[in-house]
């Protein structure tokens, strides 16, 4: 399934976990080493530039943390970074450079490229958000199905069935969002949801499956390329 690769979503060059995802072909195959990762390189890092202000969190020194913010171990936060009142970063997240990390927006397992902004009220877990790409108010990334069974990806046709499919063995996966995505207000994106480099998603929309680069979401019957 190339339009769900990593070579063919993310800018390596715009993370510090670059280390980490080019050891893999699919994003959501990185899930379970962020962890280890960030223990790994976080007592390495320099400390001119970041300080740990608690256990295993790394914060650099040029990003805003607002007193009223939860930030549990591990994670790293880059340069320039805000995080805004009532953020709830759980452990295991990789922030980068210039991101926004909104109001009462919870965080789990992840890693942000540079330049991310989920500025509202969104929940990310399981995910892996590409450089300059963007979350509108609500969205969800969500990570576990339902039934509690393991995700697969799926790709589908314009007919809305299945032309392709990755039996993953996961559990919790979220979604995986190429660079410079938007994604709008209010939206689901279900557990496995692959969205392509350049893509936009219509605000209120229920996603599952992978979207194609350069395309429009608009719902699950009409995704069209950009102009």
């Amino acid at each position: 399934m190339e339009d769900a690769k990593i070579v063919n979503l993310y800018d390596l060059n715009e993370t510090i976990a670059k280390d980490l995802i080019s050891k893999y072909e699919y994003p959501w195959e990185v899930l379970p080493h962020i962890s280890d990762y960030i223990l790994e390189i976080g007592p390495n890092l320099p400390t001119d530039e970041y300080k740990e202000i608690a256990e295993n969190v790394w914060v650099h020194k040029t990003a805003s943390i607002d007193k009223s913010a939860t930030i549990k171990g591990p994670t790293i936060i880059g340069s320039d970074t805000e995080v805004r009142p009532g953020a709830y970063i759980r452990g295991k997240v990789i922030i980068g450079n210039e991101c926004v990390i909104g109001n009462s927006c919870e965080f789990k397992n992840c890693i942000l490229f540079n330049v991310v902004k989920v500025p509202h009220y969104s929940y990310v877990g399981d995910s892996i958000i590409g450089f300059h790409s963007h979350m509108g108010a609500g969205a969800i990334a969500s990570n576990l199905k339902a039934d509690n069974q393991a995700v697969t990806i799926k790709k589908y046709d314009n007919d809305g069935n299945v032309v392709e499919s990755i039996e993953t063995g996961m559990r919790k996966i979220g979604a995986m969002l190429g660079d410079s995505v938007e994604i709008g207000c209010q939206c689901v994106l279900n557990p496995g949801t692959v969205v392509g480099r350049y893509s936009n998603v219509y605000p209120l929309s229920m996603v599952r499956g992978v979207v194609p680069e350069k395309h429009i979401y608009k719902a699950k019957d009409n995704i069209v390329p950009k102009n």
